[in-house]
């Protein structure tokens, strides 16, 4: 199953809580980091400035995922709220 594209509230609750712990992989994470590095000295190519954009955009469609998978997981009491 592909967590990733089903609809929050249909995931069985073992696939709910790795949406939970949710994190970029390595290797997205250190290139990101190196992208926004490049961004910050201003010295991004063009073809670096589109991946970094794709790279944000991930970035940010997966911390909605996991916002989502959070707020699930504690209506159904599998964790408690964050404080």
């Amino acid at each position: 199953m592909n967590i990733n594209n089903q609809p929050i509230s249909s995931l069985p609750d073992d696939n709910l809580l790795q949406l939970c712990n949710l994190q970029m992989p390595e290797h997205q994470q250190t290139e990101l980091s190196d992208l926004l590095e490049s961004n910050r000295e201003n010295t991004l190519s063009p073809a670096d400035r589109l991946r970094l954009d794709k790279l944000l955009g991930t970035y940010g469609q997966g911390m909605v995922r996991k916002a989502e998978a959070l707020k699930e997981a504690v209506q159904r009491g599998l964790i408690s709220p964050l404080t």
